[in-house]
């Protein structure tokens, strides 16, 4: 609602004003009024409002001088109304002189009223507009220096820029807030994702109020993860009187319960300023690759998951490249073998948890490094992340021996897989599967399984080759026969629903106008009246 302040010195004309108009239908309502100028001053230096409506002569300051006051000593920029009995040119002349709004003869109609208050309700939202747009290209070109620190891809000209609009502090981190992929629902698009991914961004936002601008919309850029970057400082959790930890355990608690999604957290390592953020930034991704070796948790600590502080510790090297050539050369019995040997050592070692967190780590590293020097062009870091979750059972700790041997055997398939390049012949024969089975539950787990390809590389894949994912390849797949079934047909919409494999018509529905812009029934009468 708009606020008004009514101002004239005879009180039956502001009682008449009062009731002249429903202000409430209008968008405004009355904050207060005032006798004569000086009053209406007094009210304006203590309360803000919109518009003010005064007459042009009253005693003690009259509505110009008021006027006058307010613009030069910049009291209010409220839109500003003359009532006058007077139609003399130079009253107006003054009055335009100040930015008055509208100059309106006395006795005021009903109507002319009425068009003030729709021309200045039309100003106010033009101006809102405008604010909001240069705010939006302010949070941009924020946002986007920001990225650039984040990412340690950077020059002084945007890290000043960030050190300019950001409230900062010392002990910095780099916290990643992401919608949990593997948690996720398989019936879930790319463009479902995508929509949750902006409300939870603007949760973050609601949530970190005054530090909304510490939030960034998807700084990974990777289009399999539903991110937001928030640079965290210490203050951030000061300020609120709780220590780092209680901050975020309530940040997530918040998240979770209004988003109805599963959610994590990656927090990065604690850097000295916003100067270091990048290194912060580098461990967040670390723990997402190794996310699938920790113990499942909402909140996942760089120093406690990947960070070892012992000194001293011993890598178990050669046991590692014994079990790293097994891996590499795709043999089950050796792998095996290597994963005994490798934990026997440790364990005679009498090694920590930490260290065994190490060697496990260097592991993974050197596995990355050999899928990449087959394909750089795949995240090897989520394919490892992917097959580990995959590899985990009920029942096996993660990072076990049990799980260790599992996940090796995997990966050494997908290495093997990966140095023949298989996976591209297959998706010539996935694609013939969707047009022959698309109405039937199909999913890239199935079709990976039948042609003894890895799922997780197959999607990498098949997002490569056709610019989107398999689920959503299928349903604009579904989405084509449907418009072909009402365009040749007279079945009914439920029917080719059913037929196209939608058993809920308004999902089916949904599914279509985003595809197809309209209804199917829409689609339908545009399509016969076209021929």
């Amino acid at each position: 609602m708009l606020k008004v302040l009514l101002v004239d010195d005879e009180p039956f004309i502001l009682q008449g004003l009062t009731v002249l108009v429903d202000w409430q239908k209008e968008g405004f309502e009355i904050a207060g009024t005032a006798v004569n100028g000086e009053e209406a001053l007094d009210f304006l230096i203590k309360n803000e409002v919109d518009l003010i409506i005064a007459d042009i002569k009253m005693p003690v300051m009259t509505g110009l001088e008021l006027l006058a006051k307010i613009r030069k000593e910049n009291i209010s920029e409220a839109y500003f109304a003359i009532l006058s009995g007077y139609a003399d040119f130079n009253y107006a002349q003054e009055a335009i002189r100040y930015k008055c709004t509208d100059y309106v003869l006395k006795p005021v109609e009903k109507d002319e009223l009425l068009s003030v208050l729709r021309r200045v309700a039309s100003m106010h939202q033009t101006v809102e507009e405008k604010k909001k747009d240069n705010k939006r290209m302010e949070q941009a070109y924020l946002a986007r220096n920001m990225i650039a620190v984040i990412q340690g891809k950077y020059d002084n000209l945007n890290l000043e820029y960030v050190r300019k609009h950001m409230q900062l502090s010392e002990g910095v981190r780099y916290i990643e807030i992401e919608l949990d992929g593997l948690e996720l629902s398989e019936e879930l698009t790319d463009e479902e994702k995508r929509g949750y991914q902006r409300k939870l961004y603007q949760h973050c936002l609601d949530y970190m109020d005054k530090d909304s601008n510490h939030c960034v919309f998807d700084v990974s850029g990777n289009e399999k993860i539903y991110d937001i970057g928030v640079v965290y400082c210490e203050y951030m959790s000061e300020s609120r009187e709780m220590n780092e930890q209680e901050y975020l355990e309530k940040f997530l608690d918040y998240l979770k319960g209004i988003i109805q999604m599963p959610v994590i957290m990656l927090v990065g390592k604690k850097v000295a300023d916003i100067s270091k953020v990048a290194q912060s930034y580098s461990t967040a991704c670390v723990l997402r690759s190794f996310q699938g070796f920790c113990q499942k948790k909402p909140i996942y600590y760089y120093e406690t998951e990947v960070q070892v502080k012992d000194e001293g510790i011993i890598l178990c090297k050669k046991s590692l490249d014994v079990l790293l050539s097994a891996i590499e050369q795709n043999s089950p019995g050796e792998i095996v073998t290597g994963v005994d040997l490798l934990y026997q050592e440790m364990q005679q070692m009498g090694v920590t948890q930490e260290a065994m967190n190490l060697n496990i780590n260097y592991m993974l590293f050197q596995l990355i490094h050999l899928a990449t020097a087959q394909d750089d062009g795949v995240n090897q870091g989520e394919i490892l992340r992917i097959i580990s979750e995959s590899t985990f059972e009920e029942g096996i700790m993660r990072g076990s021996k049990a799980h260790l041997s599992r996940f090796a055997c995997e990966y050494a398939e997908y290495l093997t897989q990966l140095r023949k390049k298989v996976s591209y012949g297959v998706l010539a024969k996935v694609e013939r599967e969707v047009k022959e089975r698309y109405a039937e539950n199909l999913t890239l787990k199935e079709l990976s399984e039948k042609y003894y390809v890895n799922s997780a590389y197959l999607g990498q894949l098949f997002r490569k080759k056709y610019e989107q994912s398999f689920k959503d390849y299928l349903n604009n797949y579904r989405m084509e026969q449907a418009a072909l079934l009402l365009v040749r047909t007279d079945k009914k919409i439920y029917e080719i629903a059913e037929e196209v494999g939608y058993h809920d018509l308004d999902y089916f529905v949904n599914r279509f106008i985003t595809a197809k812009g309209c209804t199917p029934a829409k689609f339908r009468k545009q399509a016969r009246l076209a021929e």
